[in-house]
C-alpha cells in the first residue's frame, strides 16, 4: 500500500505535471495526471495562482496553464530537500 502524499508533495506533482507539458496543459490533464479529486484539485490550484506559482492563459481552445519563475523554484528547491533526506536515509 502506498504512503499518502503530503500538502508539498502534492504542490510538487501539480507543478511537475505543468513542467512535463511545457506549459500548454489543461486543467482536466492536470487533474487527471496529478491523481486529486476535483475539490482538493480545485484547492490546489487557487492557491498556486494567488501565490504565483502558475499563471493561467487563454487560448482559443480554453485555459492552459504555465509555471512562473516561483514555480521552477519550487520544483528544483524540493527536489533538492528529496535528495538531502535521500543522502541521509531520511525517506520513509
Amino acid at each position: 500500500m502506498s504512503k499518502k502524499r503530503n500538502r508539498l508533495q502534492i504542490i510538487y506533482d501539480i507543478l511537475n505535471v505543468i513542467n512535463g507539458k511545457n506549459g500548454k496543459i489543461k486543467q482536466t490533464n492536470i487533474l487527471y495526471k496529478s491523481n486529486l479529486s476535483n475539490q482538493m484539485f480545485d484547492g490546489y490550484m487557487d492557491e498556486l495562482l494567488q501565490k504565483g506559482f502558475i499563471v493561467e492563459n487563454q487560448t482559443k481552445g480554453g485555459k492552459t496553464y504555465s509555471l512562473t519563475q516561483k514555480g521552477f523554484d519550487y520544483l528544483n528547491k524540493y527536489q533538492m530537500i528529496v535528495e538531502f533526506t535521500n543522502s541521509f536515509g531520511l525517506t520513509e
